[in-house]
């Protein structure tokens, strides 16, 4: 298997932030017009937990998770059952329409061209069926800009160059007017995109570490042997705690995107 290819997801280390992840999925959920017998899709269900969620608040007929992650299915598949139900496969690649509800949390900046990637996620919709898609934006916190600034030190380092092969995550995200006129473009009649900044209580700077290990880093560590990759984190962990302010407990702000959008009903 390519290194980059490689399922580096911790179940585990991404809920060790659980509660925090949840309240932006909340706020997505509050978008959703319920309608009775809706049938769902949630790219990039992740463990799980939260899909069922979903679908038992909006009384759903039938709620599908996609996800690439087999080690995330893995614990996923204690939450299906009873019209939940979970499958491997590529965000940019979903099928399976029409959907009532394409409904996504902080997956869909792990997928490029979103001009196109909305394009096809409203062709997915049924006559009235709506996207609410939350996407994180947070690229110009330390916790993100830092990554891409060790990841272009390494790459002039002829040992662990090599293994990156020159790559730095660059977000595919795009500004919140992006979307707005995006949404427009596709033919939505009725569409609202806000953003939020989320403040999340860690107990110390140190925490900023792990939450990114858990997301933004595994784009790194896939393409790392283990111990190349050890020095990438050290190095990574020492020049953003020289940067955060050493305050306990640490406020760590969040930028993130809200989109929703509902297609026009069948004349």
């Amino acid at each position: 298997m390519p290194a980059a290819d490689r399922d580096v997801w911790d179940p585990d280390r991404y809920a060790r932030f659980a509660d925090e992840r949840r309240a932006p999925f909340l706020d997505l959920l509050a978008l959703v017009e319920p309608r009775a017998g809706m049938r769902v899709v949630d790219l990039g269900c992740g463990t799980g937990e939260l899909t069922r969620l979903a679908h038992e608040r909006l009384g759903a007929r039938e709620t599908v998770g996609v996800d690439a992650s087999a080690a995330m299915l893995e614990r996923a598949a204690a939450s299906a059952g009873g019209g939940v139900a979970f499958r491997q496969g590529d965000l940019a690649e979903v099928d399976g329409g029409p959907y009532d509800l394409v409904l996504s949390n902080a997956a869909l900046h792990w997928v490029p061209d979103h001009e196109a990637l909305l394009a096809r996620l409203a062709s997915l919709l049924a006559p009235g069926g709506q996207l609410a898609i939350q996407i994180p934006a947070n690229e110009e916190h330390p916790s993100h800009a830092i990554a891409r600034a060790v990841a272009r030190a390494v790459a002039r380092e002829p040992d662990l160059a090599a293994l990156l092969g020159g790559f730095v995550r660059e977000s595919p995200v795009l500004a919140p007017e992006a979307y707005a006129r995006l949404l427009w473009s596709l033919g939505l009649p009725s569409r609202r995109v806000r953003v939020e900044i989320y403040g999340h209580a860690l107990p110390e700077p140190g925490a900023v570490v792990e939450w990114v290990r858990g997301t933004l880093l595994t784009d790194y560590e896939r393409r790392l042997s283990p111990e190349a990759y050890a020095r990438f984190l050290e190095r990574y962990r020492a020049r953003l705690l020289a940067t955060l302010p050493d305050e306990r407990p640490f406020l760590y702000t969040y930028r993130r995107i809200f989109l929703w959008a509902r297609r026009s009903a069948a004349p």
